[in-house]
């Protein structure tokens, strides 16, 4: 199963934010695992680097994050078609349009978010944390 993964699920694993983390850190297991194949999106990779370097003010260890989240999940590219797919998009947020679209074209199975009431409207299939780890288990027993 390919899952495109939503910035703040990585962020989620990478901050240990509370109460969010413990899925997020399943997730990320799960892919390790490789139970699933975790891709994110080239455009989400500097927002992750910008909020990483903002909690750890240093660019070597940032940096050092990035290259393991590549080591673990697959990187795919945020498209210009996929920027273009996304303007007259029924997902309100443009943000989360643009994720759709490339979702679409990489043939993601699902993506993972906290923010599921965003897309609603989404073609591809859409799983809070907890719903897809709920998901993966059953398929597993």
């Amino acid at each position: 199963m390919r899952v495109l993964f939503d910035t703040c699920v990585i962020v989620d694993a990478l901050q240990s934010r509370r109460p969010f983390c413990k899925e997020a850190e399943a997730l990320f297991l799960h892919t390790a695992n490789q139970q699933i194949i975790g891709c994110i999106t080239a455009k989400s990779v500097t927002d992750i680097y910008y909020l990483t370097h903002r909690l750890t003010h240093d660019d070597k260890i940032t940096r050092g994050v990035l290259n393991k989240l590549f080591n673990l999940f697959e990187v795919a590219d945020t498209a210009g078609i996929d920027c273009r797919r996304a303007i007259p998009s029924e997902i309100s947020d443009y943000e989360d349009a643009v994720m759709t679209e490339t979702a679409v074209r990489v043939e993601a199975d699902c993506i993972v978010t906290r923010n599921v009431h965003d897309y609603m409207k989404s073609p591809v299939p859409v799983f809070a944390p907890d719903e897809l780890i709920k998901k993966l288990e059953e398929e597993l027993e």
